[in-house]
């Protein structure tokens, strides 16, 4: 741990850089299929791809239009003129020797996002949005104690769309709630699958300190190889504590690029970057200057979906949430769907209720399964997951066998009243059937009525649970709660 002293001497400065995908069916310069996720390797490429001689590059006119939604998402002012360039630098993976990427005129500049961390909100400057082509993957071999690397082109050429921050972060949390929110939005347009695990939405991070209330900038490192939200927070906490420290020891920091080892909690030196690299730069001769049209602009911006942040307050004001719950709700599209639709499908229902049971019982069955809520969905549709908790607010079951029905459903995809009748899970509400299962409990356990008499609170909790086992979970709470009670102050 840094001394609070090493703590206050210096403020974190982070900007950061996130590639991502976008879901065209094919390739940004040609007609190739850009789904290489399960296909055999080399097997979507084309002369284009490949990068031979004389080949001519076409513009993927929905990769255009992506990368114009998320712009506009981001409240960028949009180039009426854009241009691509070719970004020069020589690696194995970049088949043509270049990049085709933009340069001065990206697509989108000038824009921000909103956070908010701590309950305070923040304001995050987007510098530009721009668009440019994947390259190819690298697959690293071992056999026999030789080394080698292979070659699958298939990704060469992906729509990837670029979005640039200013350095406006000053914590790991703060930049752990903006890629948050940023997913959430390129989700919620349906642009890109974003999905980190599988490489469609990656980050690179710069990161430098200062000294408290200083202009100076120190060296920046970049911090490359993060692929989780958690991985991004943890590498730049390790980062900036590195930094202070290096300081504390008199020495100097270096710029360079450092890589996440997720195993051992920690970032490594890869390269130095003492000097910058220097791309040159030039218009791509091979595809002409691109006009954005303020009226196609416009066609585009009027058909954005609601975005997260509205779509929050639109629910803390229409459905009486809080914050906290519309957050939550809001993070996905596809969960705040299934919310409206439930509500929609069963109007008897408060939204409360709705969303007490999608983000407490519906969320554990998601974490526990690793299923997405669309997957969820087509096996509990909202109509019977508004059933469910219809039959619960009417005591037609408890909340604690309701949580087992919706486990049996998601297992099985049966409605909740074919399950309930099935297994006889109905709630025992009969005051004289309740009565008789009271008496003997309360005959059972002679020890927790001598506690109950001698002032203990705890035995009438302990008697409702013996209750509730012999009746199989099926006794309604709250009339057995005062019935025991009633038959304890008889005894006393």
């Amino acid at each position: 741990m840094e001394s609070t002293a090493v703590t206050t001497e210096y403020e974190t400065i982070i900007g950061l850089e996130v590639h991502a995908q976008l879901r065209t069916k094919s390739k940004m310069y040609c007609g190739c299929s850009s789904d290489y996720s399960n296909a055999p390797p080399n097997t979507h490429v084309c002369p284009v791809c490949l990068g031979m001689p004389g080949v001519l590059p076409n513009i993927n006119k929905q990769a255009v239009k992506y990368a114009t939604m998320a712009a506009l998402a981001l409240n960028c002012t949009i180039s009426e003129y854009t241009k691509f360039d070719r970004k020069n630098y020589s690696y194995p993976d970049l088949m043509k020797g270049f990049q085709i990427s933009q340069f001065d005129q990206p697509i989108g500049a000038n824009g921000w996002l909103n956070i908010k961390v701590n309950g305070e909100s923040k304001r995050i400057g987007v510098t530009r949005v721009h668009q440019e082509e994947d390259v190819a993957k690298l697959m690293h071999r071992n056999e026999s104690g030789i080394s080698y690397s292979l070659v699958d082109i298939n990704r060469s050429s992906v729509p990837l769309m670029e979005i640039v921050s200013e350095p406006d972060m000053r914590s790991a949390e703060e930049a752990r709630a903006y890629l948050q929110k940023l997913h959430s939005i390129l989700r919620y347009l349906g642009v890109s699958t974003a999905n980190m695990e599988e490489g469609s939405f990656r980050c690179d991070a710069n990161i430098s300190i200062r000294p408290r209330g200083s202009d100076k900038l120190l060296a920046k490192v970049e911090v490359k190889n993060m692929n989780s939200f958690r991985a991004v927070f943890r590498a730049l906490e390790y980062e900036a504590d590195r930094q202070r420290k290096v300081l504390v020891r008199g020495e100097h920091i270096v710029q360079e690029t450092r890589g996440w080892v997720e195993e051992e909690g920690k970032t490594v030196s890869q390269r130095s970057k003492e000097f910058a690299h220097d791309y040159r730069y030039f218009p791509e001769p091979d595809l002409p200057l691109l006009i954005l049209s303020k009226e196609w602009v416009e066609e585009i911006r009027i058909s954005l979906p609601e975005l997260p942040e509205a779509r929050m307050q639109r629910f803390t004001q229409q459905y009486n949430l809080s914050d906290y719950d519309s957050n939550l709700l809001t993070e996905s599209r596809e969960t705040a769907d299934y919310f409206e639709k439930t509500l929609a499908q069963t109007p008897s229902l408060s939204p409360k209720e709705i969303a007490n049971w999608l983000l407490g019982p519906v969320g554990s069955i998601l974490n526990t399964s690793g299923c997405a809520i669309i997957e969820f969905a087509e096996r509990i549709p909202p109509i019977s997951l508004g059933q469910l908790v219809d039959m619960v607010c009417k005591n037609v079951v408890n909340s604690g066998t309701g949580k087992t029905v919706l486990e049996e459903m998601f297992a099985s995809g049966k409605a909740p009243k074919v399950i309930i009748d099935e297994k006889g899970l109905a709630q025992i509400s009969d005051t004289s059937a309740l009565e008789e299962v009271v008496s003997q409990v309360i005959r059972e356990n002679p020890q927790a009525i001598a506690d109950y008499k001698a002032g203990k609170a705890q035995a009438i909790k302990f008697l409702v649970g013996q209750l509730m086992r012999l009746s199989k979970g099926r006794a309604n709470p709250n009339m057995a709660l005062e019935i025991i009670t009633r038959q304890l102050e008889e005894c006393r």
